[in-house]
């Protein structure tokens, strides 16, 4: 096969299953003849290519491979952009679409121009150089509210709302804009034409069949093949460079995905313009009314690219998205295609939400591994034919939109397009010193300055590698210096998890238990209250409680629970319930939260844990969490306790399927309601423990990856100490999670605080963590000493109780344990008491 090793991966399968014989071999036998020796590809052999299967599919593939290896070398390309869904209203109902949405769904309205410039300035400080704008078709015409919001900014459609955007986009960040808005006029692309270096619309399918009642375009009057075709056609007469393409697998037959393919064909022939057919295969999802529609297989995918190949030519660039094979998608480099397509390091597939791109690095890797280099293709590639016919004006004209651009926007943008043709950056070669970005060196510059950082410029500083790390992390730690000084914290506490009953079904939480499981436990009142006194004897002063929510609780338990611990040890500190069990005593005892948080506080609760928070996205929590609290409910529960002079932490938990888009995002609310309320004490990070999770363990969820890596997480706490800035000043370091070697070591990258001694910490180590449930306050001093810093003990809110100077080093009773396992009491064997035991739903003692 040309240009790949003959021993591929995956081609013994694509040869397994033997050909048909008969007719159709024979007509397949004669297709390949022709095919291999370079003659033009007629219908009639395209549609019997169409069944090569075993050998025959191997040979088509080598075909294509050979053709593509002729007009395009061994290169394939990719593109980094931002994917901006500039609106997800729509007057088309497709069969197949996750992307649209009705009024008062979420996300059912535009974006502004200042979320638009947010999002592509951080993109362009990623490296990408284009924001490809996708968006519904024409819902002014079906929405009065999008007339509304049209006519408020002056304008009658939503075209002239996306020109004057990809202008803005253009002038103020350098990006290059590519709009998919679906069917156009002849002016609305003139009009589009000044901004955008290149548009596009894929045709999907030439059959007007797929039309018909109970069709995917029934409801799809913009899907008219011939409305689409003649908007391609258009793109061709103004000379704009256009991305088109067929989607697979939604109905169609092969000779309609074949006659889809030659009327693209035909259209380039006559005018050129088209720089890319990209062929997309059908994705089912549970929320489209297509949801049990079979997927096309592999080798259907396959056969298809390569035909299109054939069908296309030498020259054509051709596209199949990576993230929509995830298992396999580098076989797709067996059949003939050239780009991957646009890969964001910044933004999802709002088309296809449950396919995460690939990982630059890994799509570079896998790509390589078949004897194919890869690259960064230009935003506008037009075909040489183009540019044969002695054009005038290249599609787009994409060079007089670029001077348009605010000064200085267009050096940035011609520095990134030399960079990737070196392969390197030119600061790279220059004195150690220089070689700090001076983009990253502003921001960084801004955050010791006290400046506030923008949500772009967070996204900018997520990006950072190499040298630029290292300066972001040395940057926090001066800013930790200046903000908090050299003194580092930690509480002397104790957890009491007393169930692990839980009604809901969190992928992440390995903790968990349903009440008919032998392993489900409930401690009664007064096991709760002896370890909470155990605790404080002990020198601890706080017992931190947070639990499972199990059915049938009394709605006032929590309640109860404060006030038991409470008559017993008046002065310590209740530290307890995260906002989802806030909200599940306030549903159970028919409360409202505010009134339920009052009668909590009058019973003794002093501060409330900021978790279940995971990932502050309601897209992200639907995918690890659903029907748990949401990001409405939890900004709620933690506002009102704020209100009511309640602190609480504020947490995250990252390392899963979210990006650093979400991560930024998270702290930045987070950052908005401490500037309202001022009630977070601390910001603690918490690295996903992967190992027990079942989101990993059974393959719940696709691309869960295995926690955050080491400079993920050493870049987490530099950010939460650069994005908070002044607004919450302890950034809290967890040696549950990350071992107390490296929570160590997070002390230098922006972290003043260790946390708390724990004791029967149950919910990390249930996932895995290996660092075990306890951590003397000794050994803590020892650590903090270690870096030249100083410890001190602090109470929950951060008053400090004692200040530990050099050879100050009196033991106390929690130093002298040696076995806290012993002593305390393990997860395995509290589960395997009777006593503990939960039974038949209900807790018993």
């Amino acid at each position: 096969m040309s240009g790949l090793s003959d021993t591929a991966p995956g081609q013994q399968e694509l040869s397994d299953r033997e050909p048909a014989q008969g007719p159709v071999a024979s007509a397949v036998e004669a297709a390949l003849d022709k095919a291999s020796a370079g003659q033009p590809l007629t219908r009639e052999a395209a549609l019997a290519l169409m069944r090569a299967e075993g050998r025959q599919l191997l040979r088509l593939l080598s075909a294509a491979g050979r053709l593509r290896d002729i007009g395009k070398g061994r290169t394939v390309t990719f593109s980094k952009k931002v994917f901006i869904p500039l609106t997800r209203l729509c007057r088309d109902r497709c069969g197949y679409c996750a992307f649209r949405r009705d009024p008062g769904e979420p996300h059912d309205g535009f974006m502004e121009a200042e979320e638009v410039l947010a999002l592509a300035s951080a993109g362009a400080r990623l490296g990408c150089k284009e924001a490809l704008f996708s968006l519904g078709e024409k819902p002014e015409l079906v929405f009065p509210q999008t007339r509304r919001f049209l006519d408020e900014r002056g304008h009658r459609t939503t075209i002239g709302y996306l020109a004057e955007i990809c202008r803005l986009t253009l002038q103020e960040t350098g990006l290059l804009p590519h709009a998919n808005p679906g069917t156009m006029t002849i002016d609305e692309m003139a009009l589009l034409r000044e901004s955008n270096a290149s548009m596009g619309m894929m045709l999907e399918s030439a059959s007007a069949r797929l039309m018909q009642v109970g069709g995917p375009h029934h409801l799809a009057p913009d899907k008219h093949p011939s409305l689409r075709l003649r908007t391609i056609e258009g793109a061709g007469q103004l000379r704009i460079a256009f991305t088109t393409g067929i989607l697979i697998g939604i109905g169609e037959t092969l000779e309609e995905r074949i006659d889809s393919l030659f009327a693209i064909k035909a259209l380039h022939q006559t005018y050129g313009h088209i720089q890319e057919v990209i062929v997309q295969n059908f994705r089912a999802k549970p929320t489209i009314p297509m949801r049990a529609t079979q997927e096309p297989a592999l080798p259907e995918m396959l056969r298809t690219l390569a035909v299109a190949r054939l069908i296309l030519g030498p020259e054509m660039n051709l596209q199949a998205p990576p993230n929509l094979t995830p298992d396999s998608y580098p076989l797709l480099l067996l059949s003939g295609i050239n780009d991957w397509g646009g890969v964001s390091p910044l933004t999802e597939d709002f088309i296809n939400p449950e396919a995460p791109w690939p990982r630059i690095t890994a799509l570079r890797g896998r790509t390589a591994a078949f004897g194919t280099n890869s690259g960064s293709a230009s935003p506008s590639t037009p075909n040489t034919s183009f540019a044969r016919r002695g054009s005038s004006r290249s599609p787009s004209a994409p060079g007089s939109a670029l001077w348009s651009m605010k000064p200085g926007t267009r050096e940035r943008r011609n520095s990134m397009w030399h960079e990737d043709r070196l392969g390197i950056r030119d600061r790279d070669l220059a004195h150690p010193s220089s070689r700090i970005d001076p983009a990253v060196r502003h921001l960084l510059e801004m955050a010791l300055e006290g400046r506030e950082l923008s949500m772009e410029d967070g996204l900018c500083l997520a990006a950072t590698q190499g040298p630029e790390l290292q300066a972001l992390v040395v940057t926090a730690d001066e800013m930790r210096r200046r903000q908090v000084g050299d003194t580092v914290t930690y509480v002397v506490n104790r957890n009491i998890n007393f169930t692990n009953v839980c009604i809901k079904h969190c992928t992440f939480c390995a903790f968990s238990r349903d009440h008919r499981q032998e392993e489900g436990y409930f401690l009664p009142l007064e096991e709760v209250v002896r370890r909470a006194k155990e605790a404080w004897e002990l020198g601890a002063t706080e017992v931190c409680i947070q639990a499972g929510l199990p059915p049938k609780l009394d709605g006032r338990f929590y309640i109860d629970l404060c006030r038991a611990i409470k008559q017993e040890l008046p002065d310590i500190h209740v530290h307890a319930f995260s906002p989802e069990e806030i909200l599940y005593g306030s549903t159970r005892s028919g409360i409202p939260v505010r009134d339920y948080l009052i009668a909590l506080k009058e019973a003794g609760l002093g501060t409330l844990p900021g978790t279940s928070a995971e990932i502050l996205d309601d897209a992200i929590r639907d995918r690890i969490s659903q029907g748990r609290i949401t990001t409405r409910q939890w900004i709620e529960v933690i506002t009102t306790a704020h209100s009511l002079g309640i602190s609480t932490t504020s947490t995250i938990m990252y390392g899963h399927v979210e990006e650093p888009i979400h991560w930024i995002r998270h702290m930045a609310l987070l950052r908005d309601i401490q500037k309202d309320t001022g009630g977070f004490t601390e910001f603690v990070p918490l690295s996903f423990v992967h190992q027990e999770a079942p989101m990993y363990r059974r393959r719940l969820i696709d691309e869960v990856r295995r926690g955050a890596t080491g400079s993920e997480v050493v870049k987490m706490h530099a950010l939460a100490r650069l994005m908070l800035g002044e607004t919450v000043r302890n950034i809290q370091s967890s040696w549950v999670k990350e071992g107390p070697k490296f929570a160590q070591y997070l002390l230098t990258a922006g972290a003043n605080d260790l946390g708390g001694t724990l004791i029967n910490e149950s919910i990390s180590t249930s996932a895995g963590a290996t660092h075990g449930q306890f951590v003397p306050p000794a050994e803590l001093r020892r650590m903090i000493r270690d870096l030249g810093r100083v410890p001190a003990q602090r109470t929950t809110t951060y008053e400090l109780l004692r200040v530990y100077g050099d050879g100050d080093e009196r033991e106390g009773p929690l130093d002298l344990i040696d076995d806290a396992e012993e002593r305390f009491g393990s997860y395995e064997r509290l589960t395997a008491s009777r006593a503990f035991r939960y039974s038949r739903g209900v807790h018993s003692s």
